[in-house]
């Protein structure tokens, strides 16, 4: 079976101007991808839209893909969806030097894929803007187990002043 990651470019090329849209859905596991980040039965959402050049094949589209990590601020576990814009070049003759090569008549998007799966996964997740995190002094986590722990911290620089008072 083709992969659908392995495009036939041989017709676009042939006619500029055309395009072709290009929809469908794979595993990070299919991708090859070893992260911890992205789960590996995690389903990968490809909508590209290829259009030729007189010089190469323009990738516009984005690509969604999921990720699950522990939150950095109170270690729970923390989930979403990285949905990342593609604007790519692909040259038969490479005359970008950020093109990607269109090799035998075809383009194969699995670099482009993996690529932007790994670089936008977050790297230090949050499970929401307003975590609280865990108290630095008891160590419960504040947005279940509010504490009464003073985390007000003296710059021990400045120690030397407390004992002073201005009337």
């Amino acid at each position: 079976m083709a992969s659908p990651l392995v495009v036939n470019a041989y017709e676009l090329l042939r006619r500029p101007g055309t395009d072709k849209p290009i929809t469908f859905d794979l595993t990070v596991a299919e991708l090859d991808i070893d992260d911890a980040r992205l789960p590996a039965d995690g389903l990968v959402s490809v909508e590209l839209r290829l259009e030729s050049l007189t010089d190469g094949i323009v990738v516009d589209g984005r690509i969604s893909v999921p990720w699950s990590a522990d939150c950095r601020r109170c270690l729970e576990p923390a989930q979403g969806v990285t949905v990342s814009e593609v604007h790519e070049l692909y040259q038969i003759e490479l005359t970008d030097p950020d093109a990607f090569p269109i090799v035998g008549d075809q383009i194969d998007l699995r670099t482009l894929v993996r690529d932007l799966a790994l670089l936008d996964a977050p790297i230090a997740p949050v499970c929401s803007p307003t975590c609280a995190g865990l108290c630095a002094v008891c160590g419960s986590n504040r947005n279940t187990d509010p504490c009464n722990c003073n985390t007000a911290t003296v710059d021990p620089r400045w120690a030397g002043l407390e004992g002073f008072h201005v009337d």
